[in-house]
């Protein structure tokens, strides 16, 4: 999962961008406004952390901005601001949740768990798919209910499948959201890993869509 976050703080937003990949996901950091709107726009990402107390351009400019452009990501807000009225203002511009500063980090990790299942059609936190279950509390992966051990970026791959199963995924797109944008990117690399996978869980679950890219069924089939 590759998650924005927009925080004009450096320092905060590092911790943030740090404590994220902790869990496993990628994050980068935006610090204005401006470059906030430009890449929630026109990059693709599973989730944007924002802050509403940006420079050059305001959290809910930017915030409003994005849903102008029918751009669905699960927005959650961060911000200093705890007053009610503020709070409704941004679940009314399109904010998927809301999250006060001084926060702990488990909560906001919580916090856009929940969105990432909610945005992928799934209420519970164990996500299952054709004899796999990935927790994504604990990020364990169980297939025919034994666990199996997967690399950092392996366990990327899988994730994203399962968390869109009965969607073709692009190797294009696997590679934007398992890699920071700055990272040397090679689309052949993803064969590489599926073949790992299928490997560890069998050839048959991860389907390759000729010309598409790979696809996990919700249900075996």
């Amino acid at each position: 999962m590759k998650i924005l976050v927009v925080e004009d703080e450096v320092t905060l937003g590092g911790q943030i961008v740090e404590g994220l990949e902790q869990n496993g996901w990628v994050a980068e950091l935006s610090c204005d406004g401006i470059d906030a709107l430009y890449r929630s726009t026109s990059e693709p990402w599973d989730a944007i952390v924002l802050d509403l107390g940006l420079p050059k351009l305001d959290g809910l400019t930017v915030l409003k901005g994005i849903r102008d452009e029918n751009v669905n990501t699960p927005v959650v807000i961060l911000s200093a601001r705890n007053e009610l009225t503020q709070r409704v203002e941004g679940l009314n511009a399109g904010a998927d949740d809301y999250l006060t500063k001084p926060f702990q980090m488990v909560e906001l990790v919580a916090r856009l768990r929940a969105q990432l299942r909610r945005a992928s059609g799934s209420g519970s936190p164990v996500i299952q798919a054709s004899g796999l279950s990935l927790d994504t509390r604990t990020s364990k992966v169980m297939w025919q209910g034994q666990a199996i051990d997967l690399t950092a970026l392996e366990f990327k791959v899988l994730a994203y499948l399962m968390h869109n199963t009965d969607k073709v995924i692009s190797r294009t797109e696997l590679v934007e959201h398992i890699y920071k944008q700055d990272f040397d990117r090679d689309s052949n690399t993803i064969e590489v890993f599926i073949g790992r996978i299928r490997r560890k869980i069998g050839g048959d679950v991860i389907k390759t869509v000729r010309g598409l890219g790979y696809r996990i069924n919700a249900d075996a089939k």
